[in-house]
């Protein structure tokens, strides 16, 4: 660095200090040097990945304004941590390594001067405030709406388009889905829509990363700096809570779940079973996930899965012009492939690999050949303890806890012995198992409980045909 370069970087430091105050300054930039200017770009380093990404995700406009008072033809900065970029050599590439030339702003979403980089998502080894990496496809534009999910896109649009300050309508937003349902997609596209020219921060992270991050920033000593990162976004997105582990991090989520929300600050969660029968986590997380908006997606169509597999298929013919799926094996599919929609999109890719491949035009023989493995034998659904518990509570309007708990009033024994029967009836459990479902209790109770309905179902038509009904919600 030429002396120059180092009187220019002695002012620019000055002007950043008053721009953001001493105290910022010194928490965020004091470790910060100069590698170098080069054509229109400045190399600046940091000693942690930490600090890059948060002063890419919010001081990068700052930087950049501070250099430009200097030098006005300077339009990019390039922000790389020293102990990575000194490792590498040549020196001279070291500085400037190709994933680290954008600026990875939360989500992907590129900063102000980097404007002309592709939006593809960041790489996936980004400090975990950087967010978790996003599929560009995954869109509101790309999504197909149906009966099983109007509801869940309707709140993750409102929640998309709102602006900062707003107030907020649905906090948490919760929504759960089994594998293949769109859960991940509609999370995306609440991300995309939030950081495409909105003032907002949304930060889409799954329960993995966000694990990371807090371990990490635990071992690294840089929780507080963490917390108060998070406290700061606007949107926060996590998906796949279900494998939130541990009760650190748990107790973690929660104090920062509560302190978003409490500031009005927007939060949007996705799950594959409702907050209820999330039994790993606190009582107090799982009470305040509840007090949102829950909306469950249901099973796809066969209309939604028609709509999934033209949509599909027109994203195709946008790289492949001559690529062309008659109606005809379109509705076979969509009658034949029902678990979920990833199934879906298996599909259309072996058509469209073996019609370029082969060089031959999709017929319904060559369909019928090429997913079979795809089509799945219409199963008996398997039905959990959780799933009988929830369907009886709302049967007899008493709560999921009323079942489990030690209360003895009429109103409360009749729905858990009901419980219990179809446990028995409806599932593999051993009575020991279903005893310890239902709030710990011993196995004569779930068998008195059993032989109890079992005699009443006999002889009262009312109560047989309350159970037949709840069967059949059961196994729908």
């Amino acid at each position: 660095m030429t002396n120059m370069e180092q009187d220019r970087w002695s002012r620019v430091k000055g002007r950043l200090r008053t721009s953001v105050g001493e105290d910022v300054y010194t928490s965020w930039f004091a470790r910060m040097d100069l590698e170098g200017v080069q054509d229109e770009s400045v190399h600046l380093s940091v000693p942690t990945r930490f600090l890059k990404s948060w002063i890419q995700a919010h001081y990068a406009d700052r930087v950049l304004t501070c250099w430009q008072a200097e030098m006005p033809e300077v339009h990019r900065i390039d922000l790389t941590v020293r102990t990575a970029m000194r490792c590498a050599a040549p020196a001279k590439e070291a500085a400037v390594p190709a994933d680290q030339r954008r600026i990875e702003q939360a989500n992907g979403r590129p900063a102000p001067e980097l404007r002309a980089t592709a939006t593809a998502p960041v790489s996936a080894n980004h400090d975990a405030l950087g967010g978790s990496p996003l599929d560009p496809r995954l869109t509101f534009a790309s999504f197909v709406i149906g009966r099983s999910n109007t509801l869940a896109h309707a709140a993750a649009r409102q929640v998309a388009e709102g602006r900062r300050g707003d107030a907020v309508m649905f906090n948490p937003l919760y929504i759960h889905a089994g594998v293949g349902l769109g859960k991940t997609h509609l999370l995306q596209a609440v991300t995309w829509a939030g950081n495409s020219g909105s003032e907002r921060k949304v930060l889409y992270l799954t329960a993995e990363k966000f694990m990371y991050g807090f371990v990490a920033a635990l071992k690294t000593q840089t929780a507080l700096a963490f917390k108060e990162a998070l406290r700061g976004i606007d949107v926060l997105v996590i998906d796949d809570l279900q494998f939130l582990q541990g009760k650190s991090t748990q107790a973690e989520f929660c104090h920062t779940l509560n302190a978003l929300i409490d500031a009005g600050r927007q939060v949007v969660i996705a799950a594959d079973r409702p907050p209820s029968d999330l039994e790993s986590l606190d009582d107090r997380v799982r009470s305040r996930l509840a007090g949102g908006l829950v909306v469950e997606m249901g099973s796809l169509g066969e209309e939604l899965r028609l709509g999934i597999l033209k949509s599909r298929v027109a994203a195709a013919r946008a790289h492949h012009a001559s690529f062309d799926v008659p109606e005809a094996v379109l509705d076979y599919l969509a009658r034949t492939i029902t678990h979920n929609g990833r199934d879906l999109e298996g599909a259309i890719n072996r058509l469209l690999a073996h019609s370029k491949l082969n060089a031959q035009p999709v017929t319904l023989e060559m369909a019928e050949r090429e997913v079979r493995d795809l089509i799945r034998p219409q199963e008996p659904k398997r039905i959990k303890i959780e799933d009988i518990q929830r369907v009886v509570a709302r049967q007899y309007n008493v709560s999921r806890s009323d079942l489990l708990s030690s209360r003895r009033t009429a109103n409360v024994v009749r729905p858990r012995q009901v419980a219990m029967y179809l446990a028995k009836t409806l599932t593999l459990r051993s009575l020991p198992e279903i005893g310890r479902r239902f709030g710990g209790r011993d196995h004569t109770t779930v068998l008195h409980a059993v032989r109890k309905i079992e005699a009443l179902v006999a002889r009262d038509t009312a109560l047989s045909e309350e159970v037949e009904s709840l069967k059949r919600q059961l196994q729908e």
